[in-house]
């Protein structure tokens, strides 16, 4: 890639992050996990958000809450008890694997950086560390750490991925016809190296601010750069966004 290409890249991602954030600031939805930083309770909105509606998730993250309310309370329950707090959300392996991975950080005694020795269970910070853990994949590690921990990592799941691939490669939806198939299906899925790439060169160095981005991206996949029918005339970064032009 050529210098001036370079720098209109560059260019274009400074005002994808700028636009991007303004419109969060003014847009974002008030969700419970969004109002804390625990990584306890970060974590099980990432397992319950995994293929579920982000409303249903609001009913049922409360109740497991006040039921489980940390990693050693979990960690000690009964398989059942955890299903039936579980029951209506589907895709029970989540809750296996949530069970799965409290048990294995009690049982391992991670404790919290600075105060080893206190007994008080928590998750790592590092991505490359929660990776390892049950259940946890690329997205999982990123969101937990970032949203916990506030590391400026990224966390690619199928919105921001589907928002990167539309805004700067400027590709449809792989097989809806014109700009589909194979290349952009190898683009558009959140484990594409390109994809995984970009983000973590737009996500922000301080914490706090890549906090806000990825809460921000994801939120713009999810209300506005829609799988289906994409709202276009309102999303706030069509200007630089090399599909929303095509759709103008």
């Amino acid at each position: 890639m050529g210098r001036k290409r370079k720098g209109r890249a560059a260019e274009q991602g400074v005002r994808f992050r700028r636009k991007l954030l303004a419109w969060w600031a003014r847009a974002a939805r008030d969700l419970p996990w969004r109002r804390t930083r625990d990584p306890y309770r970060v974590l099980v909105s990432e397992f319950m958000l995994q293929q579920t509606q982000v409303s249903r998730v609001a009913e049922y993250y409360p109740r497991f809450i006040e039921r489980f309310p940390d990693l050693e309370t979990l960690a000690n329950a009964k398989p059942r008890a955890v299903r039936e707090q579980w029951e209506g959300l589907g895709y029970y392996a989540r809750a296996s694997n949530l069970h799965a991975l409290a048990k294995s950080v009690v049982g391992r005694g991670v404790v919290e950086s600075g105060v080893a020795g206190d007994g008080v269970a928590t998750l790592p910070d590092d991505p490359e560390e929660l990776i390892k853990l049950p259940g946890i994949g690329r997205y999982t590690a990123g969101a937990v750490a970032s949203f916990a921990f506030e590391k400026p990592v990224p966390a690619v799941d199928t919105n921001v991925a589907r928002v990167i691939r539309r805004v700067f490669f400027g590709m449809r939806d792989a097989g809806s016809g014109k700009g589909g198939g194979r290349a952009a299906s190898r683009i558009s899925h959140p484990a594409s190296r390109q994809i995984w790439e970009l983000t973590r060169a737009l996500v922000p160095k301080d914490g706090k601010r890549a906090w806000k981005f990825n809460q921000a991206i994801m939120e713009l996949g999810a209300l506005i750069c829609v799988a289906r029918r994409p709202k276009c005339e309102q999303c706030p970064v069509r200007p630089d966004c090399r599909t929303g032009r095509a759709r103008s």
